[in-house]
């Protein structure tokens, strides 16, 4: 099991997550007024907002997860499709889950591997570059996040 720490760059919160593999992990983000905890196995993500409720989301025909504030999630395609080395776009189909709502919705995300573990992200009006590890794990997501090592 690897532990990874990250800390928000746009206003107090943090996430830690550890992760047996990209199908079975766990993680605890604290965010300006709630505290949120997750557990993803396989195709099915428990979540809680500790003093406020619980919510089980099913991936369904979505491609992959996406917790807002939770760069692990982002390791996902990235690991999957190999995005680490320039290439084409991708385009996905994330099942989104908003926090502290836990209100989850479909979102098109794109992520496009620009090379040296860079990969842009955009969804909607959002873009943002995130750097990666030779693990495929986030070292840095531009204006929003990075690694506490």
């Amino acid at each position: 099991m690897r532990s990874f720490v990250w800390r928000r760059l746009d206003e107090p919160g943090m996430e830690i997550a550890r992760v047996d593999s990209f199908d079975q992990a766990e993680g605890t983000q604290i965010g300006v007024t709630y505290e949120l905890r997750w557990r993803l196995d396989g195709p099915r993500l428990e979540l809680e907002v500790v003093d406020s409720g619980a919510h089980s989301v099913d991936l369904g025909d979505a491609d992959f997860f996406d917790v807002f504030a939770s760069p692990f999630f982002n390791s996902l395609p990235v690991m999957r499709d190999g995005l680490l080395e320039a290439g084409p776009p991708r385009d996905y189909t994330m099942a989104f889950v908003d926090v502290p709502s836990l209100r989850t919705r479909r979102s098109a995300q794109r992520y496009t591997p620009r090379g040296d573990r860079v990969v842009g992200y955009a969804s909607g009006d959002f873009a943002a570059d995130i750097e990666f590890d030779a693990d495929g794990f986030v070292v840095r997501y531009d204006g929003f996040l990075e690694r506490v090592d």
